[in-house]
């Protein structure tokens, strides 16, 4: 499979009998599988093109069940729809054989007297900021990482023996085809490394085991295509990890709150 930018991957999801399916660009590969957020994300357009008419995503949750390693078939499923929410449950598989699954809720907004904002942290523009990987590293450590441009505004980069377990970014597609759509947000919203990685001094194989997604606002707009990524350690033992994640757009308003769990093999 050749490299393909994630504005033409979403552009070759078919229609098969009872699903969809779309290709595994290698250069979307993380380790053995596909990275975390172009797998979400193929769950997520899949169920947006089976839910033509459906309101605003307000909450994701994706469980990564094994390694997407080629093209699936993807099942979609209206779990219930009420009369201010409908839940679908997408389903990739590989052979049969379960990739991933993502339960998506949709809802209309509600009136409401209740307002609770989180701004984002200040930070210089993008275009101030440097790269988060050293100009000086010849190969990134994931193909994927390839597909955005990522700059470190706070934190510390991966196995530098950190004191705390936090990094904070810039992060956009380099094709600008790829920015502006929900899907686009979708997949660079897990684009940074595990936070515990900043407190570890030797690099070890990692698993995300799932994402959890709030969508914060309807409108997803920002400046260049750029969202600020924050991802913080909250815990971690017997070999997982649990964080928080935050997504804002150039105008400091939270777009997204998230949280994973991750297996380190270290």
């Amino acid at each position: 499979m050749t490299e393909m930018t994630l504005a033409t991957v979403l552009a070759e999801m078919v229609e098969t009998e009872g699903g969809y399916s779309a290709p595994v660009a290698e250069n979307w590969a993380q380790g053995r599988t596909a990275y975390g957020g172009y797998t979400a994300t193929l769950l997520l357009a899949a169920t947006r093109r089976a839910l033509p008419d459906h309101a605003p995503l307000r909450s994701a949750m994706i469980n990564f069940t094994g390694p997407l390693s080629a093209a699936p078939k993807i099942s979609v499923e209206v779990l219930r729809q009420g009369r201010n929410v409908t839940t679908a449950l997408a389903r990739a598989e590989i052979e049969g054989k379960v990739a991933a699954t993502g339960t998506f809720s949709f809802g209309a907004a509600q009136d409401s007297h209740v307002s609770e904002i989180c701004p984002a942290p200040d930070a210089p523009a993008p275009e101030d900021t440097p790269s988060f990987f050293p100009k000086e590293m010849k190969r990134l450590p994931a193909r994927f990482f390839n597909n955005f441009e990522i700059k470190l505004i706070e934190g510390s980069l991966p196995f530098m023996g950190a004191e705390k377990g936090r990094m904070r970014v810039w992060c956009r597609h380099k094709d600008a085809a790829s920015r502006g759509s929900l899907e686009g947000l979708f997949c660079l919203g897990d684009a940074l490394p595990p936070a515990i990685f900043a407190k570890c001094k030797i690099p070890g194989p990692n698993s995300s085991v799932n994402w959890m997604f709030n969508l914060m606002l309807e409108d997803i707009a920002t400046r260049d295509g750029w969202y600020m990524l924050e991802s913080e350690l909250t815990a971690a033992g017997n070999g997982y990890s649990s964080q928080v994640m935050r997504l804002w757009n150039t105008e400091g308003q939270l777009v997204a709150d998230a949280m994973q769990s991750v297996v380190i093999f270290m």
